[in-house]
Protein backbone atom coordinates (compact mmCIF):
# COMPACT_ATOMS: atom_id res chain seq x y z
CA UNK A 1 0.00 0.00 0.00
CA UNK A 2 1.46 2.95 -0.99
CA UNK A 3 1.03 4.70 2.64
CA UNK A 4 0.35 8.15 3.57
CA UNK A 5 1.85 10.55 5.75
CA UNK A 6 1.06 11.12 9.27
CA UNK A 7 -0.53 13.68 11.00
CA UNK A 8 -3.02 14.07 13.74
CA UNK A 9 -6.33 12.51 13.01
CA UNK A 10 -7.97 15.40 12.58
CA UNK A 11 -9.33 15.18 9.26
CA UNK A 12 -7.31 16.65 6.50
CA UNK A 13 -7.89 18.11 3.12
CA UNK A 14 -6.19 16.39 0.09
CA UNK A 15 -3.26 18.22 -0.89
CA UNK A 16 -2.89 18.12 -4.75
CA UNK A 17 1.02 18.54 -5.21
CA UNK A 18 2.33 19.63 -8.59
CA UNK A 19 4.24 16.40 -10.18
CA UNK A 20 7.07 15.47 -13.10
CA UNK A 21 6.25 13.56 -15.75
CA UNK A 22 6.27 9.82 -14.14
CA UNK A 23 8.10 6.97 -16.72
CA UNK A 24 5.97 3.88 -18.02
CA UNK A 25 7.34 1.71 -15.74
CA UNK A 26 6.00 3.62 -12.79
CA UNK A 27 2.89 4.65 -14.82
CA UNK A 28 2.04 0.68 -15.47
CA UNK A 29 2.76 0.24 -11.61
CA UNK A 30 -0.02 3.14 -10.59
CA UNK A 31 -2.56 1.69 -13.04
CA UNK A 32 -1.92 -1.73 -11.57
CA UNK A 33 -2.69 -0.67 -7.85
CA UNK A 34 -5.87 1.21 -8.62
CA UNK A 35 -6.88 -1.45 -10.75
CA UNK A 36 -6.07 -4.10 -7.46
CA UNK A 37 -7.66 -1.74 -5.37
CA UNK A 38 -10.39 -2.05 -7.53
CA UNK A 39 -11.00 -5.46 -7.85
CA UNK A 40 -10.26 -6.02 -4.06
CA UNK A 41 -13.41 -3.63 -3.13
CA UNK A 42 -15.57 -6.63 -4.42
CA UNK A 43 -13.66 -9.39 -4.10
CA UNK A 44 -14.77 -12.00 -1.54
CA UNK A 45 -12.73 -12.84 1.99
CA UNK A 46 -9.96 -14.05 0.93
CA UNK A 47 -9.50 -16.67 4.59
CA UNK A 48 -12.53 -17.15 6.54
CA UNK A 49 -13.09 -15.82 9.97
CA UNK A 50 -11.76 -18.11 12.37
CA UNK A 51 -13.97 -17.20 14.98
CA UNK A 52 -10.78 -15.51 17.32
CA UNK A 53 -11.25 -15.30 21.12
CA UNK A 54 -10.96 -11.51 21.28
CA UNK A 55 -14.20 -9.76 20.96
CA UNK A 56 -13.26 -6.63 21.77
CA UNK A 57 -9.96 -4.31 21.66
CA UNK A 58 -11.31 -2.14 24.62
CA UNK A 59 -12.32 -4.63 26.83
CA UNK A 60 -9.02 -3.64 29.06
CA UNK A 61 -9.38 0.09 31.47
CA UNK A 62 -5.56 0.65 30.21
CA UNK A 63 -3.74 -0.31 26.79
CA UNK A 64 0.09 -0.17 25.36
CA UNK A 65 0.33 0.71 22.16
CA UNK A 66 3.24 0.41 19.84
CA UNK A 67 3.21 2.52 16.26
CA UNK A 68 6.58 2.12 14.33
CA UNK A 69 6.89 4.99 11.85
CA UNK A 70 4.94 7.35 14.00
CA UNK A 71 6.63 10.26 14.04
CA UNK A 72 5.20 11.77 10.58
CA UNK A 73 2.51 10.80 7.90
CA UNK A 74 -0.13 7.86 8.69
CA UNK A 75 1.74 6.63 11.76
CA UNK A 76 1.67 9.87 13.16
CA UNK A 77 -1.55 10.00 12.85
CA UNK A 78 -3.00 7.12 14.08
CA UNK A 79 -1.36 7.99 17.35
CA UNK A 80 -2.49 11.17 18.00
CA UNK A 81 -5.61 9.88 17.18
CA UNK A 82 -5.57 6.86 19.65
CA UNK A 83 -4.25 9.40 22.43
CA UNK A 84 -6.62 9.52 25.73
CA UNK A 85 -6.31 9.34 29.30
CA UNK A 86 -6.33 5.37 29.30
CA UNK A 87 -3.84 4.71 26.55
CA UNK A 88 0.20 4.29 26.55
CA UNK A 89 1.43 5.35 23.13
CA UNK A 90 4.68 3.79 22.14
CA UNK A 91 6.37 6.03 19.10
CA UNK A 92 8.65 4.41 17.07
CA UNK A 93 11.05 6.52 14.87
CA UNK A 94 14.73 7.98 13.66
CA UNK A 95 14.18 11.31 14.20
CA UNK A 96 13.82 13.02 18.17
CA UNK A 97 12.66 16.38 17.29
CA UNK A 98 9.39 15.15 15.25
CA UNK A 99 8.31 12.59 18.03
CA UNK A 100 8.64 15.32 20.38
CA UNK A 101 6.06 16.71 18.63
CA UNK A 102 3.74 13.69 18.71
CA UNK A 103 4.64 13.13 22.49
CA UNK A 104 3.38 16.87 23.14
CA UNK A 105 0.23 15.97 21.22
CA UNK A 106 -0.26 12.69 22.78
CA UNK A 107 0.06 14.55 26.70
CA UNK A 108 -2.04 17.37 25.36
CA UNK A 109 -4.65 14.92 24.51
CA UNK A 110 -4.13 13.60 28.03
CA UNK A 111 -2.60 10.36 26.96
CA UNK A 112 0.97 8.76 27.87
CA UNK A 113 3.57 8.22 24.98
CA UNK A 114 7.49 7.38 25.46
CA UNK A 115 10.13 7.80 22.26
CA UNK A 116 11.69 4.32 21.12
CA UNK A 117 14.58 5.17 17.94
CA UNK A 118 15.58 2.61 15.97
CA UNK A 119 16.43 2.42 12.48
CA UNK A 120 14.27 -0.59 10.55
CA UNK A 121 17.09 -0.95 8.13
CA UNK A 122 19.44 -2.94 10.81
CA UNK A 123 18.15 -6.26 12.44
CA UNK A 124 20.07 -5.01 15.32
CA UNK A 125 18.45 -2.32 16.10
CA UNK A 126 15.01 -4.11 15.47
CA UNK A 127 15.76 -6.17 18.12
CA UNK A 128 17.27 -3.71 20.25
CA UNK A 129 13.75 -2.09 19.95
CA UNK A 130 12.18 -4.84 21.09
CA UNK A 131 14.29 -5.51 24.34
CA UNK A 132 13.90 -1.98 25.26
CA UNK A 133 9.95 -2.39 24.79
CA UNK A 134 10.12 -5.51 26.76
CA UNK A 135 12.46 -4.02 29.20
CA UNK A 136 10.18 -0.86 30.11
CA UNK A 137 6.50 -1.95 29.62
CA UNK A 138 4.85 -5.06 31.74
CA UNK A 139 2.02 -5.06 28.88
CA UNK A 140 1.37 -4.32 25.06
CA UNK A 141 -1.96 -4.82 23.60
CA UNK A 142 -1.28 -3.50 20.50
CA UNK A 143 1.29 -3.88 17.71
CA UNK A 144 0.72 -1.71 14.71
CA UNK A 145 4.20 -2.80 11.85
CA UNK A 146 3.68 0.65 9.86
CA UNK A 147 6.95 1.88 9.22
CA UNK A 148 8.06 1.40 5.76
CA UNK A 149 9.47 2.21 2.40
CA UNK A 150 8.14 3.28 -1.08
CA UNK A 151 9.30 3.08 -4.19
CA UNK A 152 11.73 6.11 -3.54
CA UNK A 153 12.98 8.52 -6.42
CA UNK A 154 12.99 7.38 -9.71
CA UNK A 155 17.15 7.36 -9.91
CA UNK A 156 17.62 5.97 -6.61
CA UNK A 157 18.25 2.44 -8.27
CA UNK A 158 18.69 -1.36 -5.72
CA UNK A 159 19.91 -0.36 -2.22
CA UNK A 160 20.84 -2.45 0.52
CA UNK A 161 20.12 -2.93 4.37
CA UNK A 162 23.27 -2.72 7.18
CA UNK A 163 22.77 -6.25 6.62
CA UNK A 164 23.12 -6.58 2.91
CA UNK A 165 19.53 -7.12 2.01
CA UNK A 166 17.46 -5.18 -0.52
CA UNK A 167 16.45 -2.42 1.23
CA UNK A 168 12.49 -2.46 0.87
CA UNK A 169 12.70 -6.03 1.84
CA UNK A 170 14.53 -5.46 4.43
CA UNK A 171 12.25 -2.43 6.15
CA UNK A 172 9.24 -3.40 4.66
CA UNK A 173 9.12 -6.76 5.78
CA UNK A 174 12.29 -8.25 7.50
CA UNK A 175 12.04 -6.00 10.17
CA UNK A 176 8.37 -6.27 11.30
CA UNK A 177 8.40 -10.13 11.06
CA UNK A 178 11.30 -9.86 13.49
CA UNK A 179 10.07 -7.33 15.71
CA UNK A 180 6.82 -9.40 15.53
CA UNK A 181 8.25 -12.36 16.69
CA UNK A 182 10.61 -10.80 19.24
CA UNK A 183 7.58 -9.54 20.98
CA UNK A 184 5.10 -12.34 20.68
CA UNK A 185 5.76 -13.55 24.57
CA UNK A 186 4.77 -10.02 25.53
CA UNK A 187 1.51 -9.85 23.57
CA UNK A 188 0.28 -13.16 24.52
CA UNK A 189 0.75 -12.02 28.18
CA UNK A 190 -1.08 -9.26 27.43
CA UNK A 191 -4.22 -10.75 25.58
CA UNK A 192 -6.49 -10.15 24.06
CA UNK A 193 -3.78 -8.44 21.82
CA UNK A 194 -4.24 -7.11 18.21
CA UNK A 195 -1.20 -7.21 15.74
CA UNK A 196 -2.16 -4.60 12.92
CA UNK A 197 0.41 -5.08 9.53
CA UNK A 198 0.13 -1.92 7.47
CA UNK A 199 0.22 -3.39 3.75
CA UNK A 200 -0.75 -2.22 0.26
CA UNK A 201 -2.39 -3.51 -2.93
CA UNK A 202 0.28 -3.48 -4.77
CA UNK A 203 1.68 -6.93 -4.31
CA UNK A 204 3.93 -8.78 -6.26
CA UNK A 205 4.36 -12.18 -6.83
CA UNK A 206 7.97 -12.78 -5.08
CA UNK A 207 10.70 -14.52 -7.08
CA UNK A 208 12.31 -16.85 -4.45
CA UNK A 209 15.28 -17.39 -7.06
CA UNK A 210 15.99 -14.13 -6.61
CA UNK A 211 14.40 -12.50 -3.33
CA UNK A 212 16.66 -9.44 -2.87
CA UNK A 213 16.48 -8.39 -7.07
CA UNK A 214 19.82 -8.62 -7.33
CA UNK A 215 18.77 -8.83 -11.22
CA UNK A 216 16.90 -6.95 -13.24
CA UNK A 217 16.11 -4.36 -10.18
CA UNK A 218 12.44 -2.23 -10.12
CA UNK A 219 11.94 -0.72 -7.26
CA UNK A 220 7.85 -1.36 -7.84
CA UNK A 221 8.56 -4.74 -7.96
CA UNK A 222 10.61 -4.55 -4.48
CA UNK A 223 7.88 -2.63 -2.64
CA UNK A 224 5.49 -5.06 -4.45
CA UNK A 225 7.28 -8.25 -2.93
CA UNK A 226 7.79 -6.51 0.65
CA UNK A 227 4.12 -6.06 0.90
CA UNK A 228 2.92 -9.66 -0.48
CA UNK A 229 5.42 -11.48 1.90
CA UNK A 230 3.91 -9.22 5.19
CA UNK A 231 0.24 -10.13 4.20
CA UNK A 232 1.66 -14.07 4.13
CA UNK A 233 3.39 -13.61 7.09
CA UNK A 234 -0.05 -12.12 8.50
CA UNK A 235 -1.53 -15.39 7.30
CA UNK A 236 0.89 -17.63 9.03
CA UNK A 237 1.16 -15.74 12.04
CA UNK A 238 -2.84 -15.49 12.64
CA UNK A 239 -2.56 -19.50 12.28
CA UNK A 240 0.29 -19.76 14.96
CA UNK A 241 -1.73 -17.36 17.30
CA UNK A 242 -4.95 -18.97 16.90
CA UNK A 243 -6.61 -19.56 20.43
CA UNK A 244 -4.20 -17.46 21.73
CA UNK A 245 -5.95 -14.20 22.64
CA UNK A 246 -4.05 -12.28 19.91
CA UNK A 247 -5.36 -11.54 16.08
CA UNK A 248 -3.07 -10.67 13.61
CA UNK A 249 -4.61 -8.66 10.53
CA UNK A 250 -3.18 -6.72 7.39
CA UNK A 251 -4.54 -4.03 5.97
CA UNK A 252 -4.50 -1.77 2.71
CA UNK A 253 -5.13 1.62 4.51
CA UNK A 254 -6.11 3.81 1.47
CA UNK A 255 -4.59 4.60 -1.93
CA UNK A 256 -1.89 7.44 -2.61
CA UNK A 257 -2.14 9.12 0.89
CA UNK A 258 -0.76 12.51 1.10
CA UNK A 259 2.24 11.47 3.09
CA UNK A 260 5.76 12.44 2.17
CA UNK A 261 6.81 9.02 0.96
CA UNK A 262 4.20 9.42 -1.74
CA UNK A 263 4.99 12.78 -2.38
CA UNK A 264 8.96 11.80 -2.24
CA UNK A 265 8.05 9.16 -5.74
CA UNK A 266 6.78 11.55 -7.50
CA UNK A 267 3.32 11.20 -7.16
CA UNK A 268 0.12 13.27 -7.16
CA UNK A 269 -1.92 12.08 -3.41
CA UNK A 270 -5.07 10.78 -4.21
CA UNK A 271 -6.28 10.60 -0.20
CA UNK A 272 -5.60 11.88 3.01
CA UNK A 273 -4.08 10.35 5.73
CA UNK A 274 -7.29 10.54 7.56
CA UNK A 275 -9.11 8.13 5.10
CA UNK A 276 -5.72 5.51 5.75
CA UNK A 277 -6.12 5.89 9.31
CA UNK A 278 -9.64 5.01 9.69
CA UNK A 279 -8.90 1.93 8.63
CA UNK A 280 -5.92 1.19 10.74
CA UNK A 281 -8.17 2.21 13.92
CA UNK A 282 -10.94 -0.13 12.81
CA UNK A 283 -8.63 -3.29 12.89
CA UNK A 284 -6.97 -1.70 16.79
CA UNK A 285 -10.91 -0.93 17.67
CA UNK A 286 -13.19 -2.26 16.34
CA UNK A 287 -15.16 -4.84 18.24
CA UNK A 288 -16.60 -6.72 14.65
CA UNK A 289 -13.01 -7.47 13.87
CA UNK A 290 -12.88 -10.95 14.69
CA UNK A 291 -11.05 -12.65 11.90
CA UNK A 292 -7.85 -14.06 12.00
CA UNK A 293 -5.11 -13.61 9.02
CA UNK A 294 -7.14 -11.47 6.70
CA UNK A 295 -6.42 -8.35 4.34
CA UNK A 296 -8.23 -5.73 4.54
CA UNK A 297 -8.86 -3.16 1.93
CA UNK A 298 -10.14 -0.22 3.61
CA UNK A 299 -12.73 -1.67 6.04
CA UNK A 300 -13.56 -4.34 4.32
CA UNK A 301 -12.45 -7.93 4.14
CA UNK A 302 -10.53 -8.27 0.64
CA UNK A 303 -8.64 -10.27 -1.49
CA UNK A 304 -4.50 -10.11 -1.78
CA UNK A 305 -2.04 -11.83 -4.18
CA UNK A 306 -2.99 -15.54 -4.80
CA UNK A 307 0.69 -16.51 -3.31
CA UNK A 308 -0.11 -15.47 -0.10
CA UNK A 309 -2.51 -18.24 -0.20
CA UNK A 310 -0.41 -20.73 -1.30
CA UNK A 311 1.12 -22.40 1.66
CA UNK A 312 3.94 -23.87 -0.09
CA UNK A 313 5.31 -20.24 -1.00
CA UNK A 314 4.49 -19.10 2.48
CA UNK A 315 6.81 -21.98 3.85
CA UNK A 316 9.78 -21.34 1.64
CA UNK A 317 9.36 -17.14 2.73
CA UNK A 318 8.77 -18.18 6.64
CA UNK A 319 12.04 -20.77 6.39
CA UNK A 320 14.51 -17.88 4.68
CA UNK A 321 13.00 -15.04 6.84
CA UNK A 322 13.87 -17.27 9.95
CA UNK A 323 17.15 -17.84 8.41
CA UNK A 324 18.00 -13.90 6.94
CA UNK A 325 16.95 -13.01 10.98
CA UNK A 326 17.88 -15.54 13.07
CA UNK A 327 14.76 -15.44 15.13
Amino acid sequence: MPEKPRSPLSPCRQTVLPVDPIGGERRQFLKMLSSTAAAAAVAAPALASTGSQVNTADAKDNRTILITGATSGLGRHVAERLAGPTTTILIHGRDRSRAEEVLTAIRGAGGTGRFYRADLASLAEVFGLADAIMKDHRQLDVLVNNAGIYTGKADEGRQVSKDGHELRFAVNYLAPFALTRRLLPLLTASRPARIVNVASSGQTAIDFNDVMLSRGYSAQRAYGQSKLALNMFTIDLAKELQGSGVIANSVHPANYMDTPMVRESGIRPWSTVDDGAVAVLHLINSPDVEGQGLYFSGQRPSRANSQAYDEEARARLRTLSTQLTNS
